[in-house]
């Protein structure tokens, strides 16, 4: 028999819950089938899922446990065993834990991108970065530039590449420490000037955002969930999927510097 025919037993027997009891004991019964769900994700993600969070738990009443590591640690750290229902990061990343044996075959959703943009000093004069060439003389002129050790740092290093000018800006480069963001060194003065994942540029303190990168060396840089294969949680997990791709995340996803995949 199900809560809510208990309590319309209850209520036929003795006529004595009121309503307002009654919406109790179900919000009781729907709250002892609440789940914790337990989440490693990529620091990218990290305010993106804190500010989802509390909306999908209010929805569902379950709760979201949320740990966040840079993307060369997070796959070192689940090969490892680390508990977890659900994995937040990379396609490639998954891809690779499915090898593993880590993450559930076929489980892989892909719910939302990011862009790279580039940041300076609060207060500094904004470069124009508007075009191709103009964002190469750019880090050409710049004194220092940062970049990151996470997916945005891989692609600036092969752009670099493309634009002909990896020498001279590697020599003067200030690489982060996994899982550190651009915007603290730019912000501390080390860097002049930096490249991260739009995201994370936005939510650091210290920095001003200038804009993304010009459309034609633009990337984009995919996220996607898939489940654990020793997550305990699979039906919220699943549900908590759903959620991230649904229309109710877009405006908090936006304010961020994301869009659905």
């Amino acid at each position: 028999m199900t809560s809510l025919m208990k309590i319309a037993k209850m209520v036929a027997t003795t006529g004595a819950i009121s309503v307002a009891g009654a919406f109790g004991a179900a919000l009781m019964a729907s709250g002892a089938e609440a789940a914790e769900i337990t989440v490693i994700g990529s620091t990218a993600m990290t305010e993106f899922i804190e500010t989802v969070s509390p909306i999908f738990e209010h929805d569902s009443g379950h709760k979201v446990k949320a740990i966040f590591l840079s993307g060369s640690v997070l796959p070192v750290k689940v090969k490892e065993g680390a508990p977890a229902d659900l994995i937040v990061t990379t396609p490639e990343s998954i891809d690779d834990l499915v090898k593993a044996g880590k993450v559930v075959a076929g489980s892989r959703v892909d719910f939302i991108r990011s862009g790279a943009g580039v940041a300076v000093r609060a207060g500094a004069p904004k470069p124009d970065i508007s075009t191709p060439e103009a964002f190469k003389n750019v880090l050409l002129t710049a004194k220092s530039v940062g970049i990151s050790k996470g997916p945005s740092g891989f692609y600036m290093l092969s752009l670099l590449e493309r634009l002909g000018i990896a020498d001279a800006v590697k020599a003067k480069a200030v690489f982060t420490e996994p899982g550190q963001r651009v915007g603290l060194v730019i912000a501390d003065g080390k860097a002049e000037i930096g490249v991260q994942q739009i995201t994370e540029l936005l939510a650091m303190p210290g920095v001003d955002y200038v804009g993304p990168l010009p459309p034609a060396l633009q990337t984009t840089i995919i996220y996607a969930t898939a489940l654990s294969t020793n997550a305990k949680e699979t039906t919220a997990a699943n549900e908590f999927v759903k959620f991230l791709s649904s229309k109710s995340v877009v405006p908090s996803a936006r304010r961020m510097g994301l869009d659905p995949a």
